[in-house]
């Protein structure tokens, strides 16, 4: 599959009878099966970004170009919210978006990746909001996606079931690996799951910086590493500061 092309010249949206500009210039490029986080202040634009490359939102000017395909049926999203069918058990959550045969084997090994194997046929009301993370995470990858778009997957978790699923997350793309856009405001959260950093402005969304993260994965699972090198973020590229 070729890189991931996204090309945003103006959104704008009509609000309370005037126009707002949200993004403006906008111009990235996805390597094949890079992690990338996008970083930036609430009410930048992220989500609209997400939507845009995920074709949800069509008004725009540009072009968002999916490597080898067009299709917008490629893309796995992780909404901020889990969006399970109460009336379907775990399992069959994830079989929906499938098309044709469910593929039996891989839903088996995601559920047994993400430790979710022995509530598969529970109802989504009888798990706890980490545990239904997990499924919405299962049933994007259980397409093999082109692209996996995430926005803000751990917002209002408490802080050791974010680290536990973060923590999961990033053993399931390295066994799997997916282009991945990650929309997150936690910088210590993207420098623990990221190949590469962008940093966005507020509106009109630009990118102000595009950092790589030349961490290990076992720097990734130390506090203290992902401290120095937010660290050297912030003392380095003083326009950072302002965003978070």
């Amino acid at each position: 599959m070729k890189d991931i092309r996204i090309n945003i010249v103006d959104k704008t949206y009509q609000a309370d009878g005037r126009s707002h500009k949200a993004i403006a210039g906008l111009d990235l490029t996805i390597q094949r099966n890079e992690f990338v986080c996008l970083v930036g202040p609430s009410g930048c634009g992220k989500t609209s970004l997400l939507n845009i490359v995920a074709g949800l939102d069509q008004q725009f000017q540009g072009q968002i170009q999916l490597g080898d395909t067009q299709n917008a049926a490629h893309i796995g999203y992780v909404f901020q919210e889990p969006r399970l069918l109460p009336w379907y058990t775990v399992r069959r959550n994830i079989e929906l978006v499938c098309s044709g045969q469910p593929p039996a084997a891989l839903i088996d090994a995601l559920l047994v990746d993400m430790q979710l194997d022995a509530v598969q046929q529970q109802y989504p009301e009888r798990l706890s909001l980490g545990m239904q993370r997990r499924v919405a995470i299962i049933r994007a990858f259980a397409i093999n996606p082109v692209l996996l778009l995430m926005d803000e997957p751990f917002v209002s978790l408490d802080a050791p079931t974010a680290r536990q699923i973060r923590t999961l997350l990033y053993s399931l793309w390295r066994q799997r690996p997916h282009t991945v856009l990650f929309v997150t405001h936690d910088l210590r959260e993207a420098i623990s799951l990221a190949d590469r950093l962008i940093f966005l402005s507020a509106a009109p969304m630009q990118v102000v910086a595009d950092i790589p993260v030349n961490l290990s994965r076992d720097e990734r699972e130390q506090p203290a590493q992902i401290e120095a090198f937010r660290h050297h973020l912030l003392d380095n590229f003083p326009a950072i500061a302002a965003l978070l």
